[in-house]
């Protein structure tokens, strides 16, 4: 990789950190390229993307933006799971590093926070941004539905 494609990579990351929701930092030594690809399915069906990266560019890219304990997730055969919503990415790659043990959540990034295996699986378990959408507008529905049902009634 001459310098020009690593300028470009550097780039592209810079992009991928600044423009998704959460990105997720995993270890994914030992696992076949069947199960990769079962991988990327899965959080393709939920919007998200997994890349490998090389850990000296993600670091780069990071320029200190996260410090030192972000820079410190890059350390090993790393792949970056990322996507717009702050959940998607995170709720995939928690349920596939729970049935996959080879496969294992490092951490990952928020924004500039900088967030650990805990803090990665807490997030899977919140409620996706469509899921969130849904029970707004169910709550703001329910109130005219019974009014409705409730003069409709003998």
């Amino acid at each position: 990789m001459d310098r020009a494609q690593k300028a470009e990579s550097i780039e592209a990351l810079k992009g991928v950190f600044a423009d998704s929701g959460a990105v997720v930092v995993t270890h994914y030594l030992g696992l076949t390229v069947a199960e990769m690809t079962d991988l990327r399915g899965r959080l393709r069906q939920e919007g998200a993307q997994i890349k490998v990266v090389k850990n000296r560019l993600a670091q780069k890219a990071l320029n200190g933006s996260a410090g030192e304990a972000g820079a410190a997730l890059f350390k090993g055969p790393v792949a970056i799971a990322y996507g717009k919503d702050p959940v998607s990415a995170a709720k995939v790659v928690a349920q596939y590093a729970k049935d996959n043990e080879k496969f294992s959540i490092v951490g990952g990034l928020l924004g500039e926070v900088v967030m650990d295996e805990k803090a990665v699986k807490a997030l899977a378990t919140l409620p996706s941004l469509d899921q969130i959408r849904a029970q707004l507008i169910g709550l703001v529905q329910a109130p005219a539905t019974k009014v409705a049902g409730v003069l409709q009634a003998p």
